[in-house]
């Protein structure tokens, strides 16, 4: 569990502060980036903690929860539930029914589908029937699946490596935070080698994850606070009507 400082957020706190975050990254990719893409980067600076603090979360999640399937249930629900708004805020259509989307586009899928790979894999990994080596393997597969996902593989990995270290502080805040800047690195890298200098500064903002492990580390205290169902449905409920509203002033109905 996190050490209490001074200043000292709980987990709904924090998960309150990164869905704002969350809003400001969403509103620069929908409506700022066009007009100003380096006051846009700012912004998606921002919104780099939503994601990795999702996941954290998440991972710590498997061990607290009082049932796993119902948390993995909920998650899996609710990533359907958002597949249909994330492509409309994204592409301006409902799955299958762009004239001119391709496979994958009408495939993407939200943070929360990622979230619940996340989950799958510590389901995975903490199964008795599962031998190591096929454990390995599963987690490789889930990986790849998370691909048509927001986050990616960062997710996936992000969630087992907060529940497999969890009693390991070095160990769990090395592996989460290498997840998230090994892969952000290595692009921003290839941006500056293939295509300049220019478009890497524009995705500078990548490096806005790092803000994750520091806040984590020594501003969460590691409660819960309120246990009102509020609070729990809230972040469900939000992500796909926010995305929802913004398709729509984005693209009109």
């Amino acid at each position: 569990m996190p050490e209490k400082t001074n200043f000292s957020l709980n987990r709904n706190q924090i998960k309150y502060i990164v869905v704002a975050a969350m809003i400001i990254d969403h509103i620069a990719w929908g409506f700022v980036d066009r007009i100003n893409p380096y006051f846009g980067g700012t912004m998606h600076f921002i919104g780099r903690l939503t994601g990795a603090t999702m996941a954290y979360f998440v991972g710590e999640g498997y061990q607290y929860t009082r049932s796993v399937p119902k948390y993995h249930l909920r998650l899996g629900i609710f990533a359907i539930i958002s597949w249909g708004p994330f492509v409309y805020f994204e592409y301006g259509f409902f799955p299958f029914c762009g004239e001119s989307a391709n496979i994958l586009t009408n495939l993407s899928q939200s943070v929360i589908f990622t979230l619940f790979l996340g989950f799958t894999a510590i389901r995975v990994w903490e199964s008795p029937r599962i031998d190591k080596p096929i454990k390995v393997c599963l987690v490789v597969l889930i990986c790849m699946a998370s691909c048509i996902g927001d986050w990616a593989f960062m997710n996936v990995l992000g969630c087992l490596f907060v529940h497999v270290f969890r009693n390991d502080p070095k160990k769990k805040w090395t592996a989460f935070t290498l997840t998230y800047f090994t892969p952000n690195f290595l692009m921003i890298t290839y941006l500056a080698i293939g295509s300049g200098l220019d478009m890497a500064l524009r995705n500078i903002f990548q490096f806005g994850v790092l803000l994750v492990p520091i806040m984590l580390r020594f501003v969460y205290n590691g409660e819960s606070g309120s246990k009102a169902s509020v609070h729990k449905w809230f972040f469900y409920a939000f992500y796909p009507l926010h995305l929802l509203i913004l398709g729509f002033l984005r693209w009109g109905f």
